[in-house]
């Protein structure tokens, strides 16, 4: 008898590959049914589509299962800004807790299955569970200090030290999850990198290319070869890529 496998938006928290890494981390093993019971898990956001728009009333937070999103805001006139990227296991929507409405929009970069999390709910279990309660705290501090350097990247960094810092994080980041830091595909286009990065696109394009001559990387469109890890961490200011930290998630 062959065993019927669930499709991933089916998957119950203890049963899912990024359980050491989300919310689940922080609970004990009889806990964690308690909180896969107020998570509602819907069909795959598509690329391009929303998630939620910035000015919508707050709701819920939510956990990226797989894919990738973007956040971002948009002037009065109309010009968008890219505040970070969410890859699986991360949370998105915490910014909105505050002010009781999302200050950013949050949209699919590719196809992307995410878990929903109603706030209310959330805070009801937290209040009954100080390690679920206490990992909030810790993740909300992160964005803060994330928001901290980011603002450090974009004041004190040039082109190179920006994208070398980047591919760093996203490099951290992919090995934290089990996949290879050397080897990865970029789920963002080099247009939204820039926006991100506050570059044109251009200049994301010539410092990629500088780097392929320089013999750092290899990058064929989305797919990116990190070939000397020590120059990127030393133009990038940081620690080589096995012991780099999850800084600049967005």
């Amino acid at each position: 008898m062959i065993a019927k496998v669930k499709p991933i938006n089916q998957v119950a928290c203890k049963d899912c590959i990024l359980s050491t890494l989300c919310l689940p981390i922080a609970l004990k093993v009889e806990d964690i049914d308690t909180l896969d019971s107020i998570i509602k898990r819907g069909k795959p956001l598509r690329k391009g589509e929303h998630l939620f728009f910035q000015g919508d009333t707050f709701s819920s937070i939510y956990a990226v299962r797989s894919g990738a999103l973007k956040t971002y805001t948009t002037t009065d006139d109309g010009v968008e800004q890219i505040t970070g990227f969410q890859l699986p296991s991360e949370l998105v929507g915490l910014s909105g807790i505050d002010d009781e409405h999302y200050p950013v929009s949050a949209q699919a970069v590719e196809t992307t299955m995410v878990c929903e999390i109603p706030f209310e709910r959330l805070d009801e279990l937290a209040s009954t569970l100080p390690e679920l309660r206490r990992k909030l705290m810790q993740i909300m501090s992160k964005e803060i200090r994330e928001d901290q350097q980011m603002m450090l990247l974009l004041s004190k960094k040039n082109a190179d030290e920006r994208i070398a810092t980047f591919l760093l994080n996203l490099a951290a980041r992919f090995r934290r999850r089990g996949f290879s830091s050397q080897a990865f595909r970029l789920p963002m286009s080099r247009n939204e990198m820039g926006n991100y990065l506050g570059l044109a696109v251009e200049t994301v394009s010539r410092v990629f290319t500088r780097f392929q001559k320089n013999g750092l990387i290899d990058a064929n469109g989305k797919e990116v070869l990190i070939k000397d890890s020590m120059t990127i961490c030393s133009l990038a200011g940081g620690k080589p890529v096995n012991q780099a930290n999850d800084s600049l998630t967005g």
